[in-house]
């Protein structure tokens, strides 16, 4: 296929926003017939500029609370407290980091209360001199590999 020219980079910058804009609509926002959008695109899709279209599926489940714990550790190494942390089905992932912070521990929890004792249990723990909860509102970009 030939190098994408600048309509071409016009229709893929839509279709990157609005990957279900109608071909009549794409066609009039970058001034050509419908037939030549339509072509454009399917050459586009058949040389594998275009891979696909997908769905950017906001945060679904209601009865899941996803937060961030941010844990300065009394001292460091402190294996111990890796290993409660595994033993609570919440954690999804623990990072140790450099700078003032000693762990990130991502969680997901059902509900307030139970991200509360989970806080709670985890910031009582001696190993843990501060804990700070960040709450997700909402996952803007997500990628995954």
């Amino acid at each position: 296929m030939k190098q994408p020219d600048a309509k071409d980079r016009e229709i893929l910058s839509i279709l990157s926003k609005e990957a279900r804009v109608p071909m009549k609509t794409l066609a009039a926002r970058v001034g050509l017939s419908r037939s030549a959008a339509s072509e454009r695109v399917a050459q586009m899709e058949r040389s594998g500029v275009i891979r696909g279209y997908r769905a950017d599926i906001g945060q679904m489940e209601a009865d899941v609370i996803r937060a961030f714990l941010l844990v300065t550790l009394a001292r460091t190494p402190s294996m111990g407290i890796l290993d409660r942390l595994a033993g609570y089905a919440e954690v999804r992932r623990v990072s140790s980091v450099s700078g003032q912070l000693d762990l990130v521990v991502e969680v997901e929890v059902a509900s307030i209360d139970r991200l509360n004792g989970l806080r709670d249990a985890i910031a009582d723990t001696t190993e843990v001199q501060d804990l700070t909860t960040l709450i997700v509102l909402r996952r803007d970009i997500e990628r995954s590999g």
